[in-house]
């Protein structure tokens, strides 16, 4: 039997809220809804007695999945690698495709996120670029070529 019905959302920890949001608003991601979470509910999912985070959701055009992000307010946040690179074991990415590639890496580079790596091509399907966003949460970006 399957457990999973379908796929919700993924959830990243971020020092600054408002900035993480604002680079995947950047790229096109529209804010769902935001608030607090404190109390026995959360404190018995995160296994934190006491915590209180913030949080943003966040929903891509289209899209049924969302992205979570969550600060936290008590207790402090715990910093992660201020630099993974995409061997680092945990979260490897968070993908997203793009109409225009290079615009969208223009778009986030004129905050002040840039590129990995490079751009790369895969059998003349698939543009893909590594780009370092805030935090160092590494987003993929790829565009389908026709």
């Amino acid at each position: 039997m399957a457990h999973v019905q379908r796929f919700d959302h993924i959830g990243i920890t971020v020092a600054d809220l408002e900035s993480a949001t604002a680079f995947f608003v950047v790229l096109g991601l529209e804010v769902e809804g935001t608030g607090s979470v404190e109390g026995e509910f959360v404190e018995t999912v995160c296994g934190i007695p006491g915590a209180k985070c913030e949080i943003a959701m966040l929903r891509p055009p289209g899209e049924g999945s969302r992205l979570e992000l969550s600060s936290f307010v008590r207790p402090d946040h715990v910093p992660g690698s201020p630099a993974p690179m995409a061997n680092e074991i945990g979260l490897r990415n968070v993908s997203f495709e793009v109409g225009d590639l290079q615009a969208a890496v223009d778009a986030v580079a004129a905050d002040g996120y840039g590129l990995i790596g490079g751009i790369g091509e895969y059998e003349n399907s698939v543009r893909m670029a590594y780009v370092r966003g805030p935090e160092g949460i590494i987003v993929s970006l790829f565009e389908q070529i026709a």
